[in-house]
């Protein structure tokens, strides 16, 4: 059964408003209001000048409570993130992190098939190889976290601001901590925006977006044996606000019970939100033992996904 031995976050100290970013962007005001009054967007983390995003990851990773010492467990290094391109060409972080980390005897590589829902996707292929591997000591070490590299990883208009932050978690095929009950992922091709018409396939994702992130959710929660009424905290991707809120009224659950707070201060960290977020609902004391939680994301490709864990 996988478990999360440890999660940690990471996140840079410099903090840019939308406002500047409009600027910067070339954004309308009225686009620049949408984003901080319809979609609850105020600003982001963005690293220093000279700051990689190898310091970005090995932030995360340091920040793990459970790791010093153990290096010689580790028999992966996975690192997911959301976007293609996040580095030039031929640079590769994630195997320069295994080295800098002591972790020369994993085994290291990336996972993006999942866009930005891959960090789950990450969990589950880890606690997939360990449980295979049959060593019940042997450990995982995800990573997730991406800078701003392209213009297209900048921003979307009036939808979502990506910021700069980095998660990691350390997963393990059996143990005491947070217990792995369900995982599921839908796939939409048809939705891919990448696809010959895009353009249609990208406003088919907006318009069917709420019932497909939904129907993962109950499904997740059907699959771990339980009722929503029993899912106490959803650590949402926090692309925006008003989008959750839809969610949670196609599903019938207060918006309360999704941990959106970290939404207008950091933007949407790809596929780190998921660990940053579990880090604040550790820090604000929203999980206590026995209480089951649901992490949920979508990317896009288009990819709907959903786990459910006891804390």
């Amino acid at each position: 059964m996988t478990t999360l031995d440890a999660v940690a976050a990471y996140l840079p100290r410099r903090r840019v408003t939308v406002e500047e970013l409009g600027a910067e962007l070339g954004l309308t005001p009225t686009q620049v209001r949408v984003l901080r009054r319809f979609n609850g967007l105020a600003e982001v983390r963005r690293q220093r000048p000279g700051e990689t995003l190898l310091d970005l990851l090995e932030g995360a990773a340091r920040a793990l409570p459970t790791l010093r010492g153990r290096e010689h467990l580790v028999r992966y290094v996975l690192y997911a993130r959301g976007v293609p391109v996040v580095t030039p060409y031929p640079v590769n972080p994630v195997h320069e992190l295994r080295d800098r980390l002591g972790l020369g005897g994993a085994t290291a590589f990336a996972v993006t098939h999942h866009a930005c829902a891959s960090g789950l996707l990450a969990i589950d292929i880890a606690g997939r190889m360990l449980a295979r591997d049959g060593d019940p000591g042997a450990l995982a070490l995800i990573v997730a976290g991406e800078q701003v590299f392209t213009q297209d990883e900048r921003l979307a208009a009036d939808h979502r601001v990506f910021g700069e932050g980095a998660g990691a978690c350390l997963v393990a095929a059996a143990g005491p901590r947070d217990r792995l009950l369900s995982y599921v992922a839908g796939q939409r091709g048809d939705l891919d925006h990448w696809a010959p018409d895009g353009l249609a396939a990208m406003d088919r994702f907006a318009n069917e977006y709420t019932d497909l992130l939904g129907e993962v959710i109950l499904a997740a929660v059907k699959q771990a044996d339980l009722s929503l009424d029993e899912i106490g905290l959803i650590l949402p991707h926090n692309v925006n606000v008003v989008s959750w809120r839809r969610v949670c009224r196609r599903l019938g659950v207060p918006v309360e019970r999704v941990l959106l707070d970290n939404v207008p201060l950091l933007g949407h960290t790809p596929s780190a939100d998921a660990f940053i977020n579990y880090a604040s609902a550790r820090r604000q004391g929203r999980l206590g033992p026995g209480d089951r939680y649901l992490l949920a994301g979508a990317g896009f490709g288009a990819v709907f996904s959903a786990m459910v864990f006891e804390h």
